[in-house]
């Protein structure tokens, strides 16, 4: 009966995974945490895992959770998630709004549901499933009578914005090397999807214009791994490492003609170091760094500039959706997080900050309309209320405080030539609950 159970609410809280739409955009379009306990620390947990949802950030984790199941859902708005056009735009700025009016996109609230659950198939071995969103994107800039050409959108091409989606589906196994010191591996199968509209004013700089701004979604599966460890080093002292590496992503056809290589949209490795000290018999510091190479992967970083200059002089490689074709330009961002938590008698309390400078260069701006993640701080606080000996109610909160960054028009050349600037915006919060039961 009690097999029966677990395997009902895992195969319903797996579903609703599935079909959920998993979209944010915090640390570039990563997020800050995956658990709930982790989010209340700002994400921090590669050497202190507390929950079935720790093989999201280093799977020898698990090994010391014991047999467990957690389900959460998120409530996430990024918002705004805007632009603002200075100076004087031209016919040749490829972009259609007012200056000093601030565009903002539609879509302001996204729910993002995980489940997980951890078998302890022996006293030193583990064996779990979780099922996540790892990030996302979306904006969507609606037309607007205010714009130079009203009613044209942003791009001259009516409504505009992207979508991005990723569910992935972490099957884990942990070994504990001796009391104190564990490996664990994961499997990853993800999957994406992804559409874009409005963009087809650029159909003259790409190699397959027909594939470029459909509106219609796409999707495509990947396999990845990822690869931890986790120990207590010294008395209260705790080291976690793990590496996810980059997760080859099948190619979306329908927009062959946008993203480099032929619609490649891969999912960039990432690196953890974690360490986390106890302070007293009730409380804890945990502390992370986290890698995310955005730079792997060409659709993501190559730059919108010099690559449409050599498109425009023949060389199709440089292209939309040629082999060096225009990406977002990103940059890898190096994450800082630290949390504390203390124990009081049925109730934890956490609080955590993390901060990274946003990947995009300010000779970006333009094509992050589409995608201005640009936060840098997440200022976070979470609780568990114990009920019984064996399950919890976990909650987490956050503010990512509005940040922007300025840049040229990268086709007028900006207010210094005598175009225009482009500045960029976003905002967030997010409010986490979850229930977890102990067998």
């Amino acid at each position: 009966m009690r097999t029966a159970v677990k395997k009902s609410l895992l195969a319903i809280a797996v579903s609703s995974v599935m079909v959920s739409p998993v979209v944010n955009a915090t640390n570039g379009y990563f997020m800050h945490g995956v658990s709930t306990k982790e989010k209340g620390l700002a994400g921090a947990g590669a050497a202190y895992s507390q929950d079935a949802m720790a093989s999201a950030n280093n799977p020898a984790g698990m090994a010391f959770v014991g047999e467990r199941f957690d389900v959460g859902l998120a409530v996430f708005s990024p918002s705004p998630r805007s632009f603002t056009v200075t100076g004087t735009p031209s016919a040749a700025s490829f972009i259609n709004a007012a200056p000093n009016v601030e565009v903002e996109s539609d879509g302001d609230f996204f729910l993002i549901p995980h489940i997980g659950y951890n078998w302890q198939i022996d006293d030193t071995t583990t064996v779990g499933v979780a099922v996540y969103g790892n990030g996302g994107m979306n904006t969507e800039y609606p037309t607007s009578s205010t714009t130079p050409n009203p009613n044209a959108g942003i791009f001259g091409d009516g409504k505009a914005g992207i979508n991005l989606e990723q569910a992935f589906f972490n099957v884990s196994v942990s070994s504990k090397l001796s009391e104190k010191h564990a490996i664990g591996a994961s499997v990853l199968l993800v999957g994406q999807k992804f559409s874009a509209e409005g963009l087809n004013g650029f159909g003259g700089f790409s190699v397959d214009p027909s594939n470029l701004s459909s509106g219609s979604d796409d999707t495509a599966i990947g396999i990845g791994i990822k690869l931890g460890y986790q120990g207590e080093v010294a008395d209260g002292v705790r080291v976690g490492v793990s590496y996810q590496s980059k997760v080859k992503m099948d190619e979306f056809d329908k927009y062959a003609g946008l993203f480099a290589g032929g619609g490649n949209f891969d999912i960039p490795a990432t690196y953890n170091l974690g360490v986390s000290f106890e302070v007293g018999s009730s409380s804890m510091i945990v502390a992370d760094i986290q890698e995310i190479k955005y730079s792997g992967v060409s659709s993501v970083s190559n730059p919108l500039m010099p690559n449409l200059g050599m498109c425009m002089g023949g060389d199709l490689t440089s292209c939309l959706g040629g082999a060096n074709g225009p990406g977002f330009g990103w940059e890898d961002m190096t994450v800082y997080k630290i949390g504390y938590q203390v124990d009081m008698g049925s109730n934890t309390f956490r609080v955590g900050y993390s901060h990274a400078d946003q990947p995009v260069p300010n000779s970006e701006v333009f094509f992050n309309v589409l995608a201005p993640a640009v936060v840098e701080d997440h200022i976070t606080a979470g609780w568990t209320m114990r009920l019984g000996e064996n399950q919890e109610i976990n909650l987490a909160g956050m503010v990512a405080p509005s940040n922007s960054i300025k840049g040229p028009n990268a086709f007028d050349g900006g207010s210094a030539a005598g175009g225009s600037d482009i500045e960029i915006e976003m905002s967030q919060w997010e409010l986490q609950a979850g229930w977890a039961i102990k067998y």
